[in-house]
């Protein structure tokens, strides 16, 4: 078999959390063209069946739209059911949902952002590897990619760090490593993707402003920029990956 065939996706299942726009939608589309049947998961239910049936429309895979709140385990545990009953079962899981609560001070940060800000992303994505696992260790495969940050990987110079986003990236990305080691065993690779300023819908301003200042590159990034790294994880290309995390920031956490 060539390269290019082995980055092939055909009678793949997955599922993209955060999936309804943004570069959760990305990952979705690009498994899809890589032959891949994508369950779309989002907090939104409109945003998810509409990106399923465009998808659909577009790659003739078959989606399905699931409405899904990851910081509740029970609702992970459903959302990961009806994939499988759908699809018949998970070969891959890419957990990319996830928030930012607005950039302040630690003393201007209340108790309960912190809880939100870590309780979507940190213990919504330990739900989602946790549930995943549950349904892909009885198969003995398994691709899962956790979408962390190059905030994760450094202090953010704003005048403002990110602290809760950096923190909980931070954990998402030690969480991945942990994860790893232990699913290795049952066949399942564990990574993670670490976009930088990546031009989206809900990307605050000042964060924009910030990257110009350092990065080598003269652009933002885009979901596009992301595509190619999610189907080499999810590919048998990646297979002695484990617990790697893939940067991809325009050269920012370089400078």
């Amino acid at each position: 078999m060539g390269i290019i065939d082995r980055f092939r996706l055909d009678g793949r299942k997955a599922l993209v959390t955060g999936a309804g726009r943004g570069i959760g939608r990305g990952f979705a589309e690009a498994l899809a063209e890589a032959g891949a049947d994508v369950a779309i998961i989002d907090i939104i239910a409109e945003n998810a069946e509409r990106t399923a049936r465009e998808i659909a429309a577009a790659t003739g895979r078959q989606t399905i739209a699931v409405q899904c709140d990851i910081m509740h385990a029970d609702q992970v545990a459903a959302a990961v059911d009806k994939v499988v009953e759908a699809f018949g079962r998970l070969d891959i899981a890419v957990n990319n949902a996830g928030i930012s609560i607005p950039i302040k001070g630690i003393q201007e940060v209340t108790p309960a952002e912190w809880e939100r800000q870590m309780g979507v992303n940190l213990n919504g994505t330990y739900n989602c590897l946790r549930e995943e696992g549950r349904v892909m260790i009885p198969n003995g495969y398994g691709k899962i990619i956790n979408t962390g940050s190059i905030c994760g990987h450094i202090i953010w110079p704003h005048p403002q760090p990110q602290l809760p986003y950096s923190v909980s990236k931070a954990a998402v990305l030690h969480l991945t490593r942990a994860v790893a080691a232990e699913y290795i065993r049952h066949g399942i690779r564990v990574n993670s993707i670490s976009p930088g300023v990546t031009k989206v819908a809900d990307l605050f301003p000042e964060v924009v402003e910030m990257f110009f200042k350092t990065a080598p590159i003269d652009r933002t990034g885009t979901p596009a920029d992301h595509q190619g790294a999610v189907v080499f994880l999810a590919s048998e290309v990646s297979d002695f990956m484990v617990g790697q995390d893939i940067v991809i920031d325009g050269g920012y956490s370089i400078m």
